[in-house]
């Protein structure tokens, strides 16, 4: 299978990406719960203009990591994985059951209750880290299940934004709205009348985006719409979609990313983890993450392959098909991102990023070792 270098380019940050989240991770931990721990937090309470430190990274940075994630979908879209009906059913029906049956857990245990909005918690998939687990199993991973993840993943992304401009929005101003949908769609004419300088597109995606974060609506959304709007061409190396791209891949891997576990994983490891663990939003995320992802994506996958809609990729089997729904389980990044969203309780947020983290490390490693007995060396 004839694969990009632009896919290439993309595995490997996100996979070098991973190891720096890590990094990052253990250091907010580390950091949060030592001395300096309040002056830690207090960092990213520290007011830039009208909003703080930690608001400015997850409204405003997170946006370019979402305008990344869109090019990518883009590209999928019309040369990828995605631009055949046929090739794109798999991992489509997949990311539809890793997005209902972990959200259904959840539900289950929190439906009536006030926690119930975090339903979205458990549906998401940090790519950087399952692409990253992924590598650490080297040559043995056949280039159509790196492909089938990373497509998983990008459809998984644009649930869990289609989800947060839904579900999460609390209030709305229909001015503002309009004005970054009236932005979208001069944008949408600077394409079809075939401008490609990237200057006008970026300047209108931050007019946007300031529109878009007064009208209720979370801000990231901006990245996904200025992606599709920036002109793909052939996409070739000289269309303004693929130079954008390949210039975003290390900001996003090595400074976006990071930034964002140092802000949001600075978690205090204190009180009773055990009846942390036992509170109906934990166990929801929990199941929802280790059981309920494999099992969606496994079973849509399946029924969807036995009733003729699709094909399984070669390469690939059955039993790594469930090993890379284990891995769609680590939720880190996009679950953290919409606990910020669905709780406004501090204690809340801190055990539900805690509870992220314990099932997340808990995905990846059954996913790792489910892979290595599965895949042939």
């Amino acid at each position: 299978m004839k694969v990009t270098t632009l896919f290439k380019e993309f595995f490997e940050s996100e996979k070098s990406s991973g190891i720096a989240l890590i990094a990052c991770t253990l250091t907010s931990l580390f950091l949060a719960n030592s001395n300096f721990g309040d002056s830690y937090q207090d960092l990213f309470h520290i007011k830039i203009g009208s909003h703080s430190i930690g608001h400015w990274i997850n409204d405003g940075l997170m946006a370019i990591f979402f305008l990344l994630i869109g090019l990518e979908l883009e590209r999928e879209i019309y040369k990828g994985e995605l631009s055949n009906i046929k090739n794109a059913m798999l991992p489509i029906f997949a990311a539809l059951g890793g997005i209902v049956v972990p959200a259904g857990l959840y539900l289950f245990f929190n439906y009536g209750t006030p926690t119930q909005s975090g339903a979205g918690i458990p549906m998401a998939t940090d790519i950087a880290f399952a692409l990253g687990i992924l590598s650490l199993l080297g040559n043995r991973v056949p280039v159509t299940l790196k492909i089938f993840l990373t497509a998983l993943a990008v459809i998984d992304d644009l649930g869990a934004i289609i989800i947060i401009a839904i579900f999460y929005t609390k209030s709305l101003s229909i001015l503002n709205l309009g004005i970054a949908l009236g932005i979208f769609i001069l944008l949408l004419a600077f394409n079809r009348l075939k401008v490609r300088n990237l200057i006008p597109y970026l300047i209108g995606g931050v007019i946007m985006w300031y529109f878009m974060l007064n009208s209720g609506i979370h801000a990231t959304i901006t990245g996904v719409l200025l992606a599709f709007a920036i002109p793909f061409g052939n996409g070739d190396k000289n269309s303004t979609s693929y130079i954008l791209q390949h210039f975003l891949h290390k900001p996003v891997a090595f400074i976006i990313l990071p930034v964002f576990a140092l802000a949001n994983t600075a978690i205090l490891l204190s009180g009773n983890i055990q009846e942390t663990l036992s509170e109906n939003y934990s166990i929801g995320i929990l199941l929802g993450l280790i059981a309920g992802k494999p099992l969606g994506i496994f079973i849509l996958s399946y029924a969807t392959v036995k009733l003729g809609f699709c094909k399984l990729p070669p390469g690939i089997s059955w039993k790594s098909i469930f090993g890379v729904g284990l891995l769609a389980g680590i939720g880190f990044t996009m679950s953290i991102f919409i606990t910020l969203l669905a709780f406004e309780n501090e204690t809340i947020i801190n055990n539900a990023k805690l509870v992220i983290l314990i099932s997340s490390l808990t995905a990846g490693i059954l996913g790792f070792f489910t892979l290595k007995q599965t895949l042939k060396k």
